[in-house]
């Protein structure tokens, strides 16, 4: 099942995708005029994982550093901003941001049941279904700040989409393969691309997840409680952003031109069996500005 949240004139309401119809969840009837909103407008958490080697091997390599052995000890994540949450459509973002603004092309999953300390053999149980996510990032505003360890904060919080929909489990049996040696928890061979002006810039597998969603629950739930409506991120996909690209390019080739998103820009993210999500970058009409005002 492909499930939504949508709004109308009459407020948000839930509802399911059946064809190429929207059906309003509690009436069953079609709705034929309506905004799509993120599948979970106001999650209860939202943390990111960082599951893809390759990215991670990839973006360590281009600034000069050695893949750091603890990736492949336990997996890790941050909580990011969940009052921040937007589904497809413009994203309104301040002058600061436009200063290396970024795509993070990835794949969310929603927690549909409460648990605490729950073994990865178990884990996907808790998972409701899958979405693609769009983890925005600051980037200027992201090394400056993490410069002090502490962090991603104001490069991160501003803005994070996902959608169209929420896919649910039983769609995607198809799509399942094994996980990496070495790892439990389902898998899916799930093709990702991302396009920015319709010009593709990123390819990746979700079966190139390191680390499972079995994994980073585990790892999650570990003395505190997880909930339903929780939405916790896969982490980037190798390739999957500019900050990526830009910095095997510069490596590659001196000359190489660094890409990152402007106002206007246009984002496409489409992931085989979760649908496409679209955005359009909109700048804030404001001079309002945070690095301006360093001591």
């Amino acid at each position: 099942m492909k499930l939504v949240t949508y709004r109308t004139n009459d407020g948000e309401r839930q509802g399911k995708i059946a064809g190429d119809k929207l059906y309003d969840l509690l009436t069953g009837s079609p709705v034929n005029s309506y905004e799509l909103l993120a599948p979970v407008p106001r999650p209860v958490s939202c943390r990111d994982g960082y599951a893809f080697r390759q990215h991670v091997a990839a973006a360590r390599r281009n600034r000069g550093l050695t893949m750091i052995p603890e990736f492949d000890r336990y997996p890790i994540f941050y909580f990011t901003n969940h009052s921040a949450i937007f589904g497809p459509g413009p994203i309104k973002v301040m002058p600061d941001h436009l200063n290396k603004l970024d795509f993070e092309l990835e794949v969310a999953i929603v927690i549909g049941k409460q648990g605490r300390n729950i073994k990865a053999a178990d884990a996907d149980e808790y998972i409701k279904g899958y979405m693609i996510m769009n983890d925005l990032s600051a980037r200027t505003l992201q090394m400056e700040e993490m410069l002090l360890n502490l962090g991603p904060a104001k490069g991160k919080d501003f803005a994070t989409t996902t959608g169209p929909w929420l896919v649910t489990p039983d769609e995607l049996e198809p799509y399942k393969v094994a996980p990496k040696p070495g790892h439990i928890g389902n898998n899916y061979n799930l093709e990702m691309t991302c396009k920015v002006n319709g010009v593709e810039v990123s390819r990746g597998n979700m079966a190139d997840m390191d680390w499972t969603f079995a994994e980073i629950i585990e790892r999650a739930s570990y003395g505190c409680d997880i909930y339903p409506d929780d939405v916790i991120g896969s982490g980037t996909v190798g390739t999957g952003c500019f900050l990526e690209l830009n910095g095997t390019g510069l490596l590659n080739d001196p000359n190489y031109q660094p890409q990152w998103l402007q106002d206007g820009d246009m984002v496409e993210m489409e992931i085989t069996g979760l649908g496409l999500l679209v955005n359009t970058i909109v700048a804030e009409d404001t001079d309002w500005s945070i690095l301006k005002i360093k001591k």
